[in-house]
């Protein structure tokens, strides 16, 4: 194999972005073979994008029996995402997943283990992690060089959006059509990067408000306070309702401390481990001396193109995953135990084997009283059929 070829599932906002980047050359050693979606009118617009050298179905059972695609990306509403992933594994198919991974974690476990089955390669679209500023951190806490963690805070209030935003999809901000609000639609990133630089919390305690600032079900606003093995602890906070809202995230170690915000990384390096430090001093209130260095980002990572390209060249060559399907269970997993801490006003221990999580949700779907056109977008059932 020297070309790549991609088969694209679900021509919305997502799709049809990623379906340009390939034809405006920005991938190398890949091409789109074939695309679908269930509204005809979607195809015909992407064909003056694609032309009549792409494959068009409005059946994605039709597209995995393409012989003419390697790679399925899977660019549709978020039930659908293990759905088809499985059933792409089990046509031989490699498979890339938009984000979530899916709506709830049980799902998900069986498609991972699809994943192991097939033998073929599994990713997930965390565009996120090429982002320089955020693997830099992730080097700097996983060496050690920032001491025993202590703390991590990440405030992600930007994520604006209006009331206008929620009425523009039939599936949005419906328990049936998206499964969740601001944690499954626009967190997923941050829930990744929080536990792929920090690490998984062991249990978490959140306070989820749902249609606080909008006419939606699902949340819009979280505050959410975690735990760790090591004793250290974190706090997350999101809104879709903040203007101008906040993105900052800050992360504390006994020999240091990291503060991102506005694209500027600023590194506080202790000259000596706090621990050390606090029962060996004879000051009372004397701070650990400390040098603090800012470093600044050009740009914020190559974005879906590079994700695109690592998994092409992970397929051609080796090069190593940047984003493994098979972790995007992990952020998954906090979202689920937020939204359950929430419904039992407990704490939720994690792993959680997600079964009272399924039932809570199986229940919103069941009482929901928000109706909407096309509410599931095509889908039909919790488990994402048509």
């Amino acid at each position: 194999m020297d070309t790549v070829r991609f088969g694209i599932v679900g021509v919305g906002n997502m799709g049809t972005g990623h379906i340009k980047k390939f034809f405006e050359g920005k991938i190398q050693n890949a091409v789109v073979t074939a695309v679908c979606d269930v509204k005809q009118e979607r195809l015909d617009a992407i064909r003056e994008v694609c032309g009549d050298n792409v494959e068009y179905f409005l059946d994605y059972h039709d597209l995995l029996k393409c012989d003419a695609v390697d790679v399925v990306m899977i660019a549709t509403p978020h039930y659908l995402h293990p759905v088809i992933g499985i059933e792409a594994f089990e046509a031989g198919k490699h498979v890339l997943s938009e984000k979530p991974i899916g709506v709830y974690t049980k799902k998900v476990e069986e498609l991972m283990e699809a994943a192991r089955k097939s033998g073929k390669v599994f990713g997930v679209m965390y565009n996120q992690r090429t982002n320089p500023a955020y693997q830099m951190m992730r080097q700097i806490v996983q060496s050690g060089e920032l001491g025993s963690l202590k703390r991590c805070v990440w405030i992600i209030t930007d994520w604006y959006r209006t009331q206008a935003y929620y009425n523009s999809g039939g599936w949005r901000a419906t328990w049936e059509g998206e499964g969740g609000g601001v944690l499954l639609n626009q967190c997923p990133h941050n829930l990744d990067l929080w536990q792929w630089i920090f690490g998984m919390p062991n249990r978490i305690r959140a306070f989820c408000s749902f249609g606080k600032y909008h006419d939606i079900e699902v949340d819009d606003d979280v505050t959410a306070y975690a735990e760790y093995p090591n004793g250290a602890t974190g706090v997350f906070i999101t809104s879709t309702a903040e203007s101008p809202g906040t993105n900052r995230l800050e992360i504390t170690g006994s020999k240091g401390k990291l503060v991102y915000e506005a694209n500027v990384l600023t590194y506080t390096k202790l000259e000596e481990d706090e621990r050390v430090y606090c029962f060996e001093t004879t000051d009372s209130f004397k701070k650990v001396p400390s040098t603090t260095e800012t470093i600044t980002f050009e740009g914020r990572g190559t974005g879906h193109v590079g994700i695109f390209q690592n998994f092409t060249n992970h397929l051609l060559n080796g090069e190593p995953l940047l984003a493994p399907g098979y972790e995007g269970i992990n952020g998954l997993s906090i979202s689920n135990a937020m939204m359950l801490s929430t419904w039992t006003n407990n704490f939720v221990d994690l792993p959680n084997d997600g079964t009272e999580f399924l039932s809570y949700l199986e229940d919103k779907i069941k009482n929901s009283t928000l109706k909407k056109e096309d509410v599931a977008g095509g889908v039909s059932n919790l488990d994402g059929t048509y």
